[in-house]
């Protein structure tokens, strides 16, 4: 007799496992200057703490589908969990950097499949009526963890070590297992396939050389480095022979089964979370710096100021839950996007001057605007797909965000640095001795003459000029956030029953 499914108990354990995955993309950033001292490493070297998990993770993301094809979900969820629970206590046990750059290798290896897991589970488990309302809890763990890290990550560091940022995640890790491997149904393999290795591995070195281009990049002086160009190539021709040699081989022996872009609904929503991802996740890496190296805030300060973003954002999952179903997806994805855009318009005006009210209340809508916009997209996106496909769907939809996230953080960066070179040396023609704005009486404290003078005006030009630089950061992406729009109307509306019914759509 089949025991009935506890889904409060396996919504509780796959969201513990989705948190603490999510959390490890933001919650070390804090950290790493107590790393480099602790570790004796440069500031070069200490920055591959935060790569190697990123790279780890989106090479080993695309393998979730076959493993699970292979071995069971259950089995590789449970698997999942403890090697990046072992990998987390490892990482707080290093000491040197190769260690802990293995030790996050590993992380991110593990960690990979937990997210698009939790989705499928999530899918697997709700009737057609309920995977909105199932979509809104699980959206608020992935979107919870890199917003709550920062501050989690500063406050840990701050009263306790750097390295409580990784032990945090044992005693979750645990409660996911534990909970996963009582609650979680059982499954069988659905196909004994064999390993299209030259299928992974031409995909791992693309999807690689493209996070190590856009990670590096901006240290590189991008195209200006042979190394740029080295990982470009790289990415090219891997991406080149993967695409070519899945064309040719059969389904059933390919890495990846490419039939479930015949879905439109899928295929669409794939394209609208990679933009999602560049334009709304860059954001999250242009606030924190910018408040603690523009307005001297202490990071715990910072985290604070950010965390509030969750907020919005919680409040917005529970309510489009409830909606979806009753209102056309696509008006709440609309909603969603001019919301955010509204809270982008608003950090457009930002100044060197601006109060803490003016960072909490941007957030606090930008949240609501994301978690409008995460649950239906999510929701159209695996509505008529088989259950067959969610594994392997939904670990495509979840690099299609990453490598988006990857992509606009990099595309932000690189605009800010520019951007700052180009008004601090536009704003430092009009220094002079004959500018009355830089006298300050008989004080002689910004004299152009003397070390000290020049020093403190040449510091005040570049805050100015960086505080600009973010301002036409945050235009770029209520533009960007703006062009989206158009896509939504690429989705299709998904009628009543038609999730549950429509399913043929990729089974052949």
């Amino acid at each position: 007799m089949t025991r009935p499914l506890n889904r409060p108990m396996i919504t509780l354990s796959v969201m513990l496992a989705t948190i603490i995955q999510a959390l490890d993309t933001t919650i070390a950033n804090v950290a790493l200057p107590h790393m480099q001292g602790s570790l004796s490493a440069s500031q070069d070297q200490i920055t591959w703490v935060l790569t190697s998990y990123i790279v780890a993770a989106a090479i080993a993301t695309p393998l979730t589908g076959w493993l699970c094809d292979r071995f069971s979900q259950k089995r590789v969820f449970l698997v999942s969990i403890v090697g990046f629970t072992v990998a987390s206590m490892l990482c707080g046990l290093s000491l040197s950097l190769g260690e802990i750059v293995a030790m996050r290798l590993l992380q991110g290896l593990f960690g990979a499949a937990l997210v698009p897991l939790s989705q499928a589970v999530m899918l697997e488990i709700n009737p057609a009526e309920k995977r909105g309302s199932a979509m809104a809890a699980w959206g608020m763990g992935v979107m919870l963890g890199p917003i709550l890290g920062p501050s989690l990550g500063g406050w840990l560091t701050d009263n306790y070590d750097w390295r409580w940022v990784f032990f945090i995640n044992l005693p979750i890790g645990v409660l996911a297992y534990l909970g996963a491997l009582r609650y979680l149904p059982g499954g069988t393999p659905r196909r004994a396939m064999r390993f299209d290795v030259f299928g992974f591995a031409t995909l791992s070195l693309a999807i690689g050389a493209l996070q190590m281009m856009l990670d590096r990049g901006q240290d590189n002086d991008w195209f200006n480095s042979a190394e740029t160009w080295v990982e470009a190539v790289v990415f090219l021709v891997g991406l080149a022979y993967f695409l070519v040699h899945t064309a040719f081989t059969k389904p059933a022996g390919a890495f990846l089964d490419l039939r479930v872009f015949r879905n439109a609904s899928f295929s669409s929503g794939v394209i609208i979370i990679f933009v999602v991802g560049m334009v709304l996740y860059a954001v999250r890496a242009l606030t924190p710096p910018m408040l603690s190296s523009l307005m001297d805030m202490p990071i715990l300060a910072v985290g604070l100021l950010t965390a509030p973003t969750g907020l919005g954002t919680m409040v917005a999952m529970q309510v489009v839950g409830k909606l979806v179903g009753r209102v056309d997806a696509r008006a709440l994805l609309l909603t969603g996007f001019l919301i955010t855009a509204f809270s982008l318009w608003q950090m457009s005006s930002y100044t060197l001057t601006i109060s803490r009210m003016d960072i909490v209340l941007p957030g606090i809508i930008q949240g609501f605007g994301l978690g409008l916009v995460f649950v239906p997209l999510s929701t159209m996106t695996f509505a008529t797909l088989t259950p067959a496909m969610y594994p392997q769907a939904t670990a495509l939809y979840s690099l299609a965000r990453n490598i988006g996230s990857s992509i606009g953080i990099s595309m932000v960066q690189t605009v800010l640095v520019r951007n700052t070179q180009a008004i601090h040396a536009a704003m430092a023609e009009r220094v002079s001795p004959m500018n009355l704005a830089l006298r300050l009486g008989d004080t002689g404290a910004l004299d152009l003459s003397t070390p000290q003078g020049l020093a403190i005006v040449n510091g005040e030009v570049t805050r100015q000029a960086a505080m600009l630089a973010y301002v036409d950061d945050f235009r770029l992406m209520l533009m960007l956030t703006l062009a989206v729009l158009p896509l939504l109307w690429l989705l299709k509306p998904v009628q009543r029953g038609e999730a549950a019914g429509g399913a043929h759509a990729v089974a052949d």
